[in-house]
């Protein structure tokens, strides 16, 4: 189906968007329509959560936490009658899904890490759900320990009808011209490949050289995508690229989406400077247990509540209250009967807004940022923590340098590797990101500079900015 010349179908599987650039163009329509007939019941689903997120953002505090409750009964008692672990665990409690009585009483209730989920999955998966209407995912692994668990075949539709609303807010619309610069490798190892069913280019985000930069640069221009969507790092390197060459912005470009890796805020800054729009980020998990995104007017994330519930805990696992206050992100999510999370570890680190929205209205509670993933703080001889939000890398003594990366596995020791530019003059560049990095260290860090010929990325092509083997304060039981 086309809506003013646009594909209006919200998500292509692989299989198909691998197949579309081999085909002729005449045949696409037929393509599509074959398409389309498999994924009815994905639009359909989509379309229902939709309905129910563009409904219940208008609502009162009262109100939405009335549906919240509604949910997170229905999810309890699900849980209680048909997940063996869950059952097994209010029994060993002595309790029942009725004592929880309010959202705060959630509490009582354990934590669930990561390496619980992976020794504990099949015991964790609902006795009720066929296995036809299962589906295996794993995710990168962030905090080191891979995860493999298993979603509803209708979570993904639910999933994207969120992202569509949050998108939404930046003037983003299923089959907008779109370059995407994600982990999607690229057939024949190419640089590029269309998408038509997506209306969109794929961009491999393993070859970002920087020999290449121009060659990604020239296909934007010659594509003029109304948005991007990116790894945050992926947008750096283009947006770096922009602004040393003196190039001019790619005007067609209305708002960069970044999502999948922390947004740094000299990211943000360097983003906005060399595309002149709006960059906008959200933070989720493959787990899909929460999602929370910016706004048409402010950069806090707002969290969804129809998506699931949002707490966060210190080290010792109390529950934090307090805005500013950082703690781990814990969440129990609604869209996915299959293989219920309550109280999950996430395993990344956030702080809570003070308030409400005024800007937009919506009564959200929201996130003042998300610091990192739990790998994502140095540890200096004194046992400060230091996230790398506050390792601000905007800098123009760091013009020089091509990539970076942090890498730690003794207290108060870093070592900072760097890909170099033509430009780069050890003797000159070096004292200069000493003399910039000291005063955010601390006196308690020893920084050793290594010149490496390459940084690699992940095996999903995102890019991690610090390699930490140390272990978390957090991370004991996740």
């Amino acid at each position: 189906m086309h809506t003013n010349g646009r594909i209006t179908v919200p998500k292509v599987g692989p299989a198909v968007r691998r197949l579309a650039p081999s085909v002729p163009q005449r045949l696409t329509g037929p393509l599509l329509a074959v398409y389309q007939l498999r994924r009815r019941r994905f639009r359909r689903v989509s379309a229902k959560w939709k309905g129910l997120i563009h409904e219940t953002e208008t609502w009162s505090s009262d109100e939405i936490h009335a549906y919240v409750l509604a949910q997170l009964r229905t999810l309890l008692t699900h849980a209680y009658e048909n997940v063996p672990y869950y059952r097994r665990l209010f029994e060993d409690l002595d309790a029942h899904p009725e004592d929880i009585r309010d959202v705060p009483d959630l509490n009582t209730l354990p934590l669930l890490g990561k390496l619980e989920l992976q020794d504990r999955k099949n015991e964790l998966l609902a006795t009720n759900i066929r296995s036809r209407d299962r589906i295996y995912s794993t995710t990168a692994g962030s905090t080191g320990i891979p995860v493999g668990f298993y979603q509803h075949r209708d979570t993904a539709a639910k999933d994207w009808a969120f992202m569509s609303a949050q998108w939404s807010r930046v003037g983003h619309a299923a089959g907008d011209r779109s370059a995407i610069l994600r982990g999607v490798v690229v057939r024949r190892n190419r640089l590029f490949e269309r998408a038509p069913l997506e209306n969109a280019i794929i961009m491999s985000s393993y070859h970002l050289t920087e020999d290449r930069l121009p060659l990604y640069i020239s296909r934007l221009r010659d594509y003029q995508p109304q948005f991007i969507r990116a790894y945050p790092s992926s947008a750096t390197l283009l947006a770096q690229f922009i602004l040393t060459q003196d190039e001019p912005p790619i005007d067609s470009v209305r708002a960069v989406l970044c999502g999948s890796e922390t947004l740094y805020e000299w990211q943000r800054k360097l983003i906005e400077q060399a595309f002149r729009c709006r960059v906008f980020s959200w933070y989720g998990q493959s787990e899909r247990v929460c999602l929370a995104g910016e706004c048409e007017h402010d950069s806090r994330l707002h969290i969804f509540p129809q998506y699931g519930v949002v707490e966060l805990v210190d080290e010792d696992g109390q529950v934090i209250k307090a805005a500013g206050r950082a703690g781990e992100v814990v969440a129990t999510g609604f869209l996915n009967p299959a293989m219920p999370l309550i109280r999950y570890r996430t395993g990344d680190v956030a702080t809570f807004a003070a308030g409400r929205c005024e800007a937009c209205g919506r009564p959200y509670k929201r996130l003042e940022s998300v610091e990192g993933r739990l790998q994502e703080f140095i540890v200096s001889r004194s046992g400060r923590h230091v996230s790398m939000t506050a390792i601000n890398m905007h800098s123009s003594v760091f013009d020089n340098i091509y990539q970076f990366r942090f890498r730690q596995a003794v207290h108060g020791e870093i070592t900072l590797m760097v890909v170099p530019r033509q430009t780069f003059n050890r003797a000159i560049d070096e004292p200069r990101i000493r003399a910039e990095l000291a005063p955010k260290l601390g006196p308690d860090f020893d920084l050793f500079l290594e010149v490496v010929d390459d940084i690699p990325r992940s095996n999903r092509g995102k890019f991690r900015f610090l390699d930490q083997e140390l272990p978390s304060p957090f991370i004991h039981g996740v």
